[in-house]
Order: structure tokens, then C-alpha cells, then sequence
């Protein structure tokens, strides 16, 4: 069974959060078929430590509002590589060095890439043609 509709959405939400505070590197995986903990894994880096903070910041105020928190943060002491489980959705905000060292896609590979649409990675206003999540205001 794909990744539930909501998991979609919040993934989307906190890939718009990501980018808007610069973030790249963004993906996401629908790891649903191979977990049985999790739907989404949604990835990202940052380039600095004091950058990893403010992403996880911007994307845990961002899913509070609409209605999510996190049952678990990881690693915000050092900001290398924070971990926020959201249950159907585990967001992965790495520092680059961790990201290329730990390469969790290679982990996920097989999993099929949920796209992100363009107007989320870029954080600008969306095209008629862009797809949005229904229910989430991105």
C-alpha cells in the first residue's frame, strides 16, 4: 500500500519549510512497502550547523500549524543531523558532510521518489499547472 495521503502532505509542508530556509538537497521517499514504522522518509541538508537549526525550527512550526508534532527530536544538541518523527512522516535535516557520508538514499534507493513540485523546492509562487497536496496550505 502507498504512503497514506496526509504523509504525502506533510512531507510536501515541511519540503516548502526546508527550502524556504534554504535547504537543498531535498527529497523524499515513500518507504511504506518496506517499513512498517513510517510512510515518508523526507531528507535534506544543510550547509552549517546554525542552519540545520533553522530548518528543523521552520519546519516543526510549520507542520504545528497545521495540526502536527513531533513524537520524537533527535540530535539538536550538536545540529549535525536532527531527526524529527512525525510517525507516518521522519524528516532527516543533515549537515552536508553527514548527508554524503551516512547517503541514506542509497539506503532508499528502491523506493519510489515522491516528487516534489518545483513551487516547493524554490519557495516561489506556484504555477496553474503545479501540483499541490489537497488540505495543506503550502
Amino acid at each position: 500500500m502507498p504512503a497514506t495521503t496526509h504523509a504525502v502532505e506533510l512531507a510536501l509542508l515541511a519540503a516548502r519549510a526546508a527550502s524556504d530556509k534554504l535547504a537543498h538537497d531535498i527529497v523524499a521517499f515513500d518507504v511504506s512497502e518496506r517499513l512498517a514504522l513510517a510512510d515518508v522518509f523526507l531528507l535534506c541538508s544543510a550547509s552549517n550547523d546554525r542552519q540545520v537549526g533553522a530548518i528543523v525550527d521552520e519546519i516543526v512550526d510549520r507542520l504545528a500549524v497545521a495540526g502536527a508534532k513531533p513524537y520524537r527530536r533527535e540530535g539538536e544538541v550538536d545540529n549535525r543531523w536532527v531527526l524529527l518523527d512525525y510517525g507516518d512522516l521522519v524528516i532527516h535535516v543533515q549537515h552536508t558532510e553527514e548527508r554524503e557520508f551516512y547517503a541514506l538514499e542509497r539506503l532508499w534507493r528502491d523506493c519510489p521518489e515522491i516528487p516534489i513540485p518545483e513551487a516547493v523546492l524554490v519557495g516561489g509562487a506556484s504555477s496553474p499547472g503545479d501540483a499541490r497536496p489537497t488540505g495543506v496550505d503550502l
